[in-house]
């Protein structure tokens, strides 16, 4: 039981680095807020809420994964290597795919919304 509450610690410590040293994130994370007071003013529905925290949680976490791999690659060798390029271009790839899917999730939740506003 110590070792898991200890992984918590480790997590959040890793949670708070990112937040202290990544831009991305931070952009991210104010997307985020954005979208859920967004949700909250149109007021939507459980499972649009359901699908928003996925999708919100999703781009964080893959974000954070994209840093650690390129902290990882850094760590490595900080001199061009092809190979290590493409690992980072991977990583930053699987980022921009799924944000394009949020994207995509926020248009079609909050877009019906939106327009309900609209005469």
């Amino acid at each position: 039981m110590k070792r898991f509450i200890k992984s918590f610690y480790y997590a959040i410590a890793g949670i708070q680095y990112h937040l202290k040293s990544g831009l991305n994130i931070k952009i991210q994370v104010l997307l985020g807020i954005i979208a859920i007071t967004l949700g909250i003013i149109l007021s939507i529905d459980p499972l649009e809420w359901v699908l928003l925290t996925i999708i919100i949680s999703g781009v964080l976490a893959l974000e954070t994964l994209n840093s650690s791999i390129e902290l990882l690659c850094d760590v490595v060798t900080l001199d061009h290597h092809e190979g290590i390029k493409k690992i980072k271009d991977l990583a930053a790839g699987a980022v921009l795919l799924f944000s394009f899917g949020a994207l995509i999730g926020g248009i079609l939740i909050f877009l019906p919304k939106i327009w309900a506003f609209i005469p």
